[in-house]
């Protein structure tokens, strides 16, 4: 009986070793099945999936290049800030906090509090700090305020040529003038940073560790000189105090190349401290904004007429002190588009194409105009670039518009006398910078060039262009140094001791879209110097003078002190006694 039960319990003893041992085998070969699926068959996939999670990505920032005057005097440069933010989860004492931050950064204490009591786990303090404020923060050790360094940009120069530089938004992304248009370039491109890092974040000294360098933005060589655009800044404020006028903008060109050497619109705003700043002073005028030129335009009038041998200087007119343009329209003087007269009345007097410049007649140009042709007008027009944009490296450019519709009798003759067609004040610089480079028009432009992270220079290659012949520029030339130093002339206050200087007044009402012409006056004077070989030509636009409303008397004035000054500070030798 023994013995059986022995046998049996052997037997199932015997059973469950087998068991036990087949599911060891069972089990080991899950186990080995398993490896060989992570080892061999999933290896790749499960060793990238583990990198991936060891595996930090930064992206690494790109300078942003710098802008230059022509010298390479500092516009704009980037340096380093510090931004303080916080985790609200981990502080401690709000209330104290936020006194404290408040007081160190000089921000409103309840809007800190209001930060630092969020349900956020991040919130920005304050952006961009210089360290001289934030280091007493950093020092404070106060729970949940942090800090790291980024880049900022600032404007050494401040309110010199703001509208031209532009500026930035905090993220160093451009938004106005050169920052803007220029802000791939002084951008530059990303790098990025991979590397292992364990679960407390640190780096393994060993693990996978790759850098693609940020390339660095490029820097702008710009044309302008920042002690002319002082003195036209300078100038130009004295204007706006004198004549008790809106606005004063100024463009300095460099007639053979193209470049401008100051560009200005006061009032303005110092692009690193905008609070409080109405938007409208971030407007470059000079190439942003359109006026009808008035008299200043009658210098493409005359010289498309010289070019096509309608006229010499010597032509003379009988000139009326009215012309009708359209019949009726002079006795009543009902339709001011029809009727046009001279600015002072006299009896028919015989005028050359000289005293009709010199003196600024309407109706003398008019005559110069008819003899001329509305088809020739339109042509010369078209090629001093009326109508269409210069090309200027400058975002958002005017281009202006010429007038000359089909069945307007009254057109061709405003449009002589420099109505019917608006311009910018850049465009008027290039026409005149035109007659004083031979007949040649060059395409203005803010960038000399353009020199990238690796000190690749690249420069800028302006359109070139001929309008009118050397011989009748060089005359043209004349008949504007008549206006400014005889003694019949409107430009009698642009004269400059030392210098010849050859210019035309230009003296307009305002027009304003859906109001039509105001009872304000935009007052101009355009001119170059020396007139035989002129090194600058300089355009002043007077916006809206109380006093002395007149291109003679609110502009010429400051167009003679920008050119003496900036001829002396060029090292130009005067060329008169």
């Amino acid at each position: 009986m023994g013995g059986r039960q022995t046998s049996r319990r052997s037997r199932a003893t015997d059973y469950r070793l087998i068991a036990v041992a087949v599911g060891l085998i069972l089990a080991w070969a899950a186990v080995g099945i398993r490896l060989f699926q992570v080892q061999v068959v999933k290896a790749d996939e499960l060793a990238a999936m583990g990198l991936d999670q060891r595996l930090t990505v930064k992206e690494l920032a790109a300078d942003r290049g710098n802008i230059f005057d022509r010298e390479g005097r500092e516009l704009a440069i980037t340096v380093d800030a510090t931004t303080i933010y916080a985790n609200p989860r981990q502080v401690t004492t709000p209330e104290v906090t936020a006194s404290v931050l408040a007081a160190a950064l000089g921000l409103d204490t309840a809007a800190v509090l209001d930060k630092l009591t969020s349900d956020r786990s991040f919130v920005f303090i304050a952006r961009q700090v210089e360290w001289e404020q934030a280091e007493p923060v950093t020092a404070l050790g106060h729970p949940g305020i942090h800090w790291y360094t980024e880049p900022k940009r600032v404007y050494p120069a401040g309110r010199m040529a703001a509208q031209v530089i532009g500026f930035v938004n905090i993220d160093n992304q451009g938004i106005e003038g050169l920052e803007f248009g220029y802000d791939e370039e002084l951008s530059g491109s990303p790098g990025r940073l991979e590397a292992e890092q364990d679960p407390e974040g640190r780096l393994i000294t060993f693990g996978e560790y790759d850098v693609v360098p940020a390339v660095p933005g490029s820097d702008l060589i710009t044309t302008i000189d920042r002690e002319i655009q002082f003195i036209a800044e300078e100038v130009c404020e004295d204007t706006i105090v004198r004549t008790g006028a809106q606005r004063c903008s100024v463009v300095v060109l460099d007639p053979d190349s193209g470049e401008v050497l100051a560009m200005v619109t006061l009032p303005s705003f110092d692009p690193g401290d905008r609070a409080g700043i109405d938007s409208d002073r971030y407007r470059n005028w000079a190439a942003l904004s359109v006026f009808e030129p008035g008299s200043t335009q009658k210098l493409v009038t005359v010289a498309a007429a010289l070019e096509e041998k309608a006229v010499s200087a010597a032509t003379t007119f009988e000139v009326p002190d009215q012309i009708e343009i359209v019949p009726g329209a002079c006795p009543d003087n009902e339709d001011v588009y029809g009727c046009f007269t001279d600015n002072t009345p006299h009896e028919p007097r015989i005028m050359s194409v000289t005293d009709i410049v010199t003196r600024s007649s309407n109706v003398g140009t008019i005559l110069i105009g008819q003899e001329l042709g509305e088809e020739k007008l339109a042509d010369y027009l078209g090629a001093f670039n009326y109508g269409s944009h210069t090309g200027i490296d400058f975002p958002g450019e005017a281009a202006g518009e010429i007038n000359l519709a089909a069945g307007c009798q009254s057109c061709p003759a405003s449009a002589a006398i420099g109505y019917s067609v608006s311009v910018t004040e850049l465009q008027m610089a290039a026409v005149y910078a035109t007659i004083a480079n031979d007949g040649v028009w060059v395409q203005p432009h803010l960038v000399k060039e353009i020199v990238d992270g690796i000190g690749v220079r690249s420069p800028m290659d302006p359109e070139h262009r001929r309008v009118v012949s050397e011989d009748s520029a060089r005359i043209m030339r004349l008949l504007l140094q008549n206006v400014v130093e005889s003694e019949d002339g409107t430009g009698q206050q642009a004269r400059v001791s030392g210098y010849t200087v050859g210019g035309k007044t230009g003296t307009t009402r305002r027009f304003e879209e859906g109001e039509g012409y105001t009872d304000d006056f935009v007052a101009s004077f355009i001119g170059m110097a020396p007139v035989d070989e002129p090194e600058i030509v300089v355009a002043v636009v007077v916006d809206a003078p109380l006093s002395d409303n007149t291109g003679g008397r609110a502009a010429a004035p400051a167009f003679a002190e920008i050119v003496e000054r900036t001829l002396h500070q060029m090292g130009v030798a005067p060329d008169a006694s």
